[in-house]
């Protein structure tokens, strides 16, 4: 489907018979990169308030919390130092009433949906594959059967990255649908928008994904589904487009040079698969003020810093995220943001690609260098990248586009034009670097700008 312009929706429900929820790259904020699973009810606030101000106009509209929003912790500062799941006598997960007070006489996030769908903005949440293990060991009865938690769950099943907490689901139970459309229809009633679940990809849990998207689509309730983590296995591509809005490519990517390296791969692997309501997700943007509240353990990660990423580095996260089309989850916390991350959120001539572009594809890449190209109304965009550790000379023919006749060149990160070209665009790049143009046709009788 990648290219489509005319009636998407009509494309996308005739061939799925499903509504069209993200005929564009979702945009928002994810709470892991800067809280890890210990994001509060007032961090999802002023993170929230801080898009409605700044960002809202530009496109960002999603709040995402992450991991364990459920969760009584035995240690403060790490994410999975869990010591206890938040339950309701049919072993749903509700809300930690430490994170989150208003969420306690069974209100769960309404408050907060209701909080943020007031400023137009949409609530996430993530969701752990599965049932929770003590609902098991308790042998809670399921909501909408007669069946009990434990005669659903696969006590061999569990997440091979997390400690515990979640058994998987057998498909073949009886109760084991009736379970997810029970927790579905809890987070819908709650004003829910998007569900990122997680340990569904990695390896791939058909059976599962297949039981959340049925639930989903009978639920009442518009939500999108993004599926994680990564990397997905382009195998499961048609699968996965037809029971998810996104999905992610990878594991989780930091704010390391090797990370955004390796999204050129996985945006070659997947290109094809890109177009409207299905869109492969290259993850998190990590930029901006992270693990205030650690995400991860280990030397690389755990401590609270801006982005490691040079300058450079994050112009080249940027516009590869663009390029390719991928949905644009900011990871950092937000108030914090200085003038230059806020640029990199707020250019409009930028986030034009992500909104509306089509055939984006990468012309060429090897050790070294890589270009993209994509299509606008009435103009061209071109990136250019230059991956080795040196700086460099990066060239794009026109012809290699089927451009020909005289182009004018605008740097869009510069919000500067540079004058025309008729064979080639060539840009000097510092290391880790990108430069992204847009290039407009001059029509014979007219002045160059």
């Amino acid at each position: 489907m990648q290219g489509v312009r005319v009636g998407d929706y009509e494309l996308f429900t005739a061939v799925t018979n499903r509504k069209a929820l993200a005929p564009t790259p979702p945009m928002g904020w994810n709470s892991f990169d800067c809280f890890g699973g210990q994001a509060r009810e007032e961090d999802i606030r002023a993170n929230a308030d801080y898009m409605v101000k700044h960002l809202r106009n530009y496109g960002w509209e999603y709040v995402v919390i992450d991991i364990a929003w459920y969760a009584e912790y035995s240690d403060p500062n790490k994410t999975y130092a869990i010591e206890s799941l938040y339950m309701d006598q049919h072993g749903r997960l509700i809300p930690s009433p430490t994170l989150y007070p208003s969420s306690v006489d069974g209100v769960g996030l309404r408050s907060l949906a209701d909080y943020l769908h007031s400023m137009d903005m949409k609530l996430g949440i993530h969701i752990m594959r599965g049932i929770p293990q003590d609902a098991v060991k308790r042998n809670l009865p399921i909501l909408g059967s007669t069946a009990l938690a434990g005669d659903i769950a696969n006590a061999q099943d569990v997440c091979p990255w997390w400690n515990g907490h979640m058994y998987g689901i057998d498909s073949s139970k009886d109760g084991a649908q009736q379970y997810y459309d029970s927790i579905v229809k809890l987070y819908s009633d709650w004003g829910v928008d998007f569900i990122k679940a997680d340990d569904m990809s990695c390896p791939y849990h058909r059976a599962e994904i297949e039981m959340l998207r049925k639930s989903i689509d009978r639920c009442g309730r518009e939500m999108l589904l993004s599926l994680s983590p990564g990397p997905s296995d382009i195998a499961n591509a048609e699968h996965i487009k037809a029971n998810s809005e996104m999905w992610r490519l990878s594991g989780d990517v930091w704010d390391l040079w090797k990370n955004v390296l390796a999204g050129f791969e996985l945006a070659e692997l997947w290109n094809s698969h890109r177009g409207p309501n299905n869109w492969p997700d290259l993850d998190m943007l990590p930029l901006g003020r992270l693990e205030l509240r650690p995400a991860e353990d280990g030397a690389e990660y755990g401590f609270e810093r801006w982005s490691r990423l040079s300058r450079d580095e994050q112009l080249t996260t940027m516009t590869l995220w663009v390029i390719f089309r991928s949905p644009l989850m900011f990871g950092g916390h937000l108030p914090a943001n200085d003038g230059w991350t806020e640029s990199l959120l707020t250019n409009e001539e930028v986030l034009n690609i992500t909104k509306d572009s089509r055939n984006n594809s990468q012309l060429y890449r090897t050790e070294d260098e890589a270009v993209w190209s994509a299509e606008g109304d009435d103009c061209r965009y071109l990136a250019l990248f230059n991956l080795s550790d040196r700086t460099a000379s990066v060239e794009a023919a026109l012809k290699q586009m089927q451009m020909e006749g005289r182009w004018q060149v605008r740097d869009l990160w510069c919000r500067t034009d540079l004058g025309a070209v008729s064979s080639a665009v060539t840009a000097e790049i510092a290391p880790h670097g990108s430069k992204l143009f847009r290039l407009s046709p001059i029509r014979e009788g007219s002045e160059d700008v």
